[in-house]
């Protein structure tokens, strides 16, 4: 059910201007079809009838930025090369700000997808995600010191291809600290990082996340709650979103006060990206001013939205309206535990 209120939130993200620094890729789609079997090896013969680029990673939350009509700038590491010059130019399409550090002792992250019959046949990743350069570090640093002061919230979109270093999150802690106040730095983790996030506003981990990084499942309906307390044991983080899949959320508003928000998806198609997605559309509520269960509850339908579309989908203001709309009100209720 849509309000003033919401509406002009909906209103007021617009207005925001949202840093992403972390991992940012390319996104390699082959799609084809099969109809034998090769004779060198029994595999597949997929016969190529279309490709596509799209931008993946952190690269995706900066899509759902946009998508929602606010500003992006992201932050992270390109190789010198043609995938590099693949996704600049999709980051230039999207009208998303880039301040890409290019190295030439590195590559381009990209994943290529080899699809046929709408079914996924095989992954093919080239990457390289030991330590990043001190000198790239360092031109990372001195871009985030210019470019956070001009900006309402930081996410770290971190997909564990090196950009994501204690050197960065200190840096970024220690802008949040200096700020007036409202600065805060929002993180999509990855579990072999877990131990840079200390004292950061909120993570957003999934299910699969938050259990490893809590050192227990998961499992609906008493595991979110055990895992919950363990993370901030862990971390000391202000609040946590852990995402549910098919069970929505569990939104902890620091350790003593969780919430279980119900999921808004009337279907599920492909669950592509949803993680950007919210993350996105949280940062844009809180940097709007919105309580955090209603940045939460905005998130989840945005999720909703996504999930219900085939590949990495974005939601639009138009299509959380709508969504709005058509959902009857459907409050927050304690977590279980």
């Amino acid at each position: 059910m849509i309000t003033t209120k919401t509406s002009a939130l909906l209103d007021a993200i617009t207005q925001k201007r949202v840093m992403i620094v972390g991992d940012v890729m390319l996104d390699h789609y082959t799609f084809g079809a099969v109809s034998r079997i090769s004779p060198e090896a029994p595999v597949p013969v997929v016969e190529v009838t279309n490709e596509q680029y799209l931008l993946g990673g952190a690269g995706n939350v900066a899509r759902n930025i946009v998508a929602l009509g606010a500003r992006a700038t992201i932050i992270g590491v390109a190789g010198a090369d043609r995938d590099g010059e693949i996704l600049s130019g999709l980051l230039n399409q999207s009208s998303i700000e880039t301040a890409l550090v290019q190295t030439e002792r590195r590559r381009t992250t990209r994943k290529t997808r080899i699809i046929a019959q709408n079914q996924q046949i095989v992954r093919v990743d080239r990457e390289h995600t030991g330590p990043l350069d001190h000198a790239v570090v360092g031109e990372l640093l001195e871009i985030i010191r210019e470019q956070a002061k001009q900006h309402d919230i930081i996410i770290v979109s971190d997909y564990g291809k090196g950009v994501v270093t204690m050197a960065i999150m200190d840096e970024l802690r220690s802008i949040r600290d200096n700020s007036s106040g409202s600065l805060r730095i929002l993180v999509d983790p990855k579990p072999q990082n877990y131990d840079l996030y200390h004292h950061v506003d909120i993570l957003t981990p999934n299910t699969k996340e938050a259990g490893e990084g809590a050192g227990t499942p998961c499992i609906w309906p008493l595991g979110p709650a055990k895992v919950g307390r363990a993370l901030f044991k862990r971390l000391a983080c202000r609040d946590l979103l852990i995402t549910l899949g098919a069970q929505g959320m569990a939104l902890f508003e620091g350790p003593d006060k969780a919430s279980h928000i119900p999921t808004y998806a009337r279907k599920v198609f492909d669950v592509t990206g949803a993680g950007d997605t919210v993350i996105a559309t949280l940062a844009l509520a809180m940097a709007a001013g919105a309580p955090l269960l209603d940045a939460a509850v905005l998130a989840n339908h945005a999720a909703g939205i996504v999930v219900g579309q085939v590949g990495a989908a974005t939601p639009t203001r138009e299509g959380l309206s709508v969504s709005l709309a058509e959902t009857e009100t459907q409050g927050a209720t304690p977590l279980p535990e």
